[in-house]
């Protein structure tokens, strides 16, 4: 029989979520274990933002908990014993102060993940957390409704009062993420809705976007149809690639997307190339172009409207020879043009991999969690925390607030448990 090493609380994730965990269960001088299937903690952290880490936002909360779509109201508990201000003073205290930029989000003013990792490693320290690398959960076991102890896949055999589980999505899965612990805790009746990537590419069923691969459409509008009703996004970027569109409109959009895959199939959209202009403004333009150079080629004339690499696709788009005069333009095809820079047409056809996902779609299902402590409504002593749980923000430091709130919220309470059975 193998040697079993007991803890007050064990903590399985090394990213934010399990971090914040770990620390909050230390700081209250419990014998805390942090397990980490990688070499070091926080891999996916030093990712965000772009290595810059967009910690989190300082809209106010009904607008942040919007973020989160139809689950946002599930994070009021977590929010209220760990938010913004919280966050400032945890990083403050360790001498890291956080800035605000435009659309207010939160950044270390040191622009590094790698600072923001220092606190967290920092703090566990300070609490005496134990942290040991290269530990990959094999199994639970289960008994009369606790957790009695996990098995790794090296054999070695842990027990401890309070579980916390905080190993991500399937996101990101060169860094570890892969989604296996959800197998473990499926096995004991927890719902695991289905994972799909988050925060992610488009592609498209035309191929048009693989020849202007790389081209960025500034200034623009997605228009989105479903059930002839039409969705606008708001006005930004968007940025073409091999097998479709990217960019922070496309981006934030893919997850209320995905449910519409599963439904439609193909998702139609429209792109307003000027939605600053309306359709007799753009028309007036074009004929004051097509009048001071009525022998100008087509192509030619329209690189007032259009990026220069966009403007052969454009046409042959919408079946108008490039070569062709202005002058030879028919009242018909002018109005194609018009209709089409008000509304270039695309189809959608899903998403990118999971590879290429920023976040994790899915994951335990929350009626199964209690959102004022984060514990399994199921096993008693088992606690989520992070993208494990069914929850999916934004772009704009969204999700990593949330790991970190629900983190620190499972800490707490996994030690109030402890105590409890002590006093018990």
């Amino acid at each position: 029989m193998s040697f079993v090493r007991h803890y007050d609380v064990i903590v399985v994730g090394g990213g934010p979520a399990g971090m914040m965990a770990a620390i909050s269960a230390g700081k209250m001088k419990k014998k805390v274990l942090l397990l980490e299937k990688n070499k070091s903690l926080g891999i996916k952290l030093l990712l965000t933002g772009k290595g810059r880490c967009n910690i989190s936002n300082a809209c106010d909360l009904e607008v942040f908990l919007s973020k989160f779509s139809k689950n946002g109201s599930f994070l009021r508990d977590a929010f209220k014993a760990f938010f913004l201000p919280e966050l400032k003073l945890f990083f403050g205290k360790n001498g890291l102060a956080l800035k605000e930029e435009r659309q207010a989000r939160i950044f270390p003013v040191t622009d590094s993940a790698r600072s923001v990792l220092h606190v967290l490693e920092k703090e566990l320290k300070k609490g005496a957390v134990h942290v040991s690398f290269g530990k990959r959960l094999k199994r639970l076991t289960v008994k009369e409704n606790r957790v009695h102890n996990l098995i790794l896949h090296d054999q070695s055999t842990f027990s401890a009062q309070a579980y916390i589980l905080a190993t991500g999505g399937a996101s990101y899965p060169a860094t570890g993420s892969d989604g296996s612990v959800l197998n473990a805790v499926k096995e004991y009746g927890h719902t695991i809705v289905p994972l799909r990537p988050g925060l992610v590419a488009l592609k498209t069923r035309e191929t048009i976007p693989a020849r202007l691969e790389g081209l960025t459409l500034k200034n623009i509008q997605i228009k989105f149809m479903r059930k002839k009703r039409v969705y606008r996004s708001a006005v930004g970027e968007l940025i073409f690639t091999d097998d479709g569109i990217s960019g922070p409109l496309i981006i934030s959009w893919s997850r209320v997307l995905a449910d519409w895959f599963d439904v439609m199939g193909d998702v139609p959209i429209e792109i307003d190339l000027k939605p600053g202009l309306s359709e007799q403004q753009l028309e007036q333009r074009l004929l004051n172009v097509f009048h001071e150079y009525p022998k100008k080629q087509i192509k030619s004339s329209l690189a007032t409207f259009l990026p220069k690499r966009f403007i052969l696709p454009f046409l042959e788009a919408i079946k108008v020879d490039p070569q062709k005069q202005v002058n030879q333009i028919t009242q018909l095809q002018r109005s194609e043009i018009i209709r089409s820079l008000k509304g270039f047409s695309l189809r959608l056809t899903g998403p990118r991999s999971m590879s290429s996902a920023m976040i994790t779609i899915g994951g335990v299902s929350l009626k199964q969690i209690n959102p004022r402590t984060m514990s399994s409504k199921l096993i008693k002593n088992l606690y989520f925390a992070g993208e494990m749980l069914d929850l999916d923000g934004d772009t704009g430091g969204y999700n990593l607030q949330a790991a970190f709130s629900t983190g620190f919220l499972a800490g707490r309470n996994a030690v109030q448990l402890c105590d409890s059975q002590i006093s018990h």
